[in-house]
């Protein structure tokens, strides 16, 4: 598994105790990858040199003369494990108080359940070692400092993604030129039936709790990178921000399929949110049914649906397992499929609900 991260670096370890508490000493949009692997329940991390060697140049056939970076390594060996299993891709933007373990626990768990290949995005959001609402506050100025951070990632994974897909369709059309040289029809027959083969996968985003505070700083911006149409599926779950004017970011998010918003009004983490002084006492996005006004978003309430009941993270442990239309949903939206398909249309609340 690769993850993303814009965590201070502070030794020369390969566990998780290679990434501090706090933003890159360089600055908070400063980017790093690492391969992270679990060896003996515990987890071993890589970090990656900055640019790719000569050899790794020759194996992934770029040019020599060429810099290249440990993103474009990621990207490339991300796409072709996911094609080689056929397996989609899941980005995850993780919340409030997720230390590393916590969130490679969640990631792993994650492709587990649901077949997929997760690339986790981790900012400094253990509240500095601080506890209550000093480390609430603590990790909303950190999410707010990683905007830049996220914003860049989502460019760099954009960038990375038309290359991969172009040098793909280049060598698919050189298949089907050599295949039917001098028959044009049946050579773009077979460039289609190639293309079809060929992109099986989906790419998919979930951000979880305050991750949802954070991928809306990056909306706000109008030079954000996150505007681009990079995910099948947007899928934002328990969103720990305002619903007041959520459709101002909420509807700049672009998806080939869907942005889905999950909600939960017995959420107790966003109700113990709600009750923190300041403007978190504004009604949370993921905690309220009222003023569903996005053009964009497709609504889905969990509140009562079996299994869930005080929940603030519903896609995994005990909810999925208690309820398989919760675990189909989840697998669904993560696959870039229209999940809500099976739930029942509340047309005077603009939501979807499990019967």
């Amino acid at each position: 598994m690769y993850l993303v991260t814009n965590r201070e670096i502070v030794g020369k370890t390969d566990t998780v105790e290679l990434l501090g508490e706090r933003p890159n000493h360089k600055g908070p949009n400063e980017l790093r990858i690492l391969r992270a692997r679990r060896v003996a329940r515990r987890w071993k991390l890589e970090l990656l040199p900055d640019e790719l060697t000569r050899e790794e140049k020759i194996q992934w056939k770029l040019p020599i003369g060429r810099n290249y970076y440990a993103s474009h390594l990621a990207a490339l060996e991300t796409v072709k494990r996911a094609r080689d299993k056929n397996k989609h891709i899941l980005f995850f933007v993780h919340g409030f108080n997720n230390d590393v373990a916590s969130v490679l626990d969640r990631a792993a768990a994650l492709e587990k359940r649901y077949g997929l290949i997760v690339v986790p995005f981790s900012w400094p959001a253990n509240g500095g070692g601080l506890k209550g609402v000093t480390s609430y506050r603590s990790d909303k100025r950190d999410a707010f400092a990683s905007k830049g951070a996220l914003d860049r990632t989502l460019g760099i994974m954009q960038d990375h993604l038309k290359n991969i897909t172009e040098l793909a369709r280049e060598n698919l059309w050189r298949q089907a030129e050599e295949k039917h040289p001098d028959d044009g029809e049946r050579r773009n027959a077979l460039y289609t039936e190639l293309m079809e083969k060929q992109c099986p996968v989906t790419i998919n985003m979930m951000a979880h709790s305050m991750g949802n505070y954070l991928l809306k700083q990056v909306m706000k911006s109008l030079a954000s990178e996150g505007t681009q149409l990079l995910f099948d599926n947007v899928v934002l779950v328990a969103a720990d921000t305002n619903n007041k004017d959520h459709r101002s970011w909420v509807d700049r998010i672009r998806a080939r399929r869907r942005v889905i918003v999950t909600i939960n009004e017995r959420d107790h983490a966003l109700a113990v949110s709600r009750a923190k002084s300041g403007d978190e006492q504004l009604a949370r996005l993921g905690h309220s049914i009222n003023d569903l006004e996005s053009g964009r978003a497709v609504y889905v309430n969990f509140t009562g649906a079996k299994g869930v009941d005080t929940s603030h993270a519903y896609f995994e442990g005990e909810t999925v397992e208690k309820n398989p239309r919760i675990r189909t949903f989840f697998r669904e939206a993560f696959r870039g499929d229209d999940a809500e398909r099976r739930l029942a249309y509340k047309a005077a609340r603009n939501v979807f609900e499990f019967d």
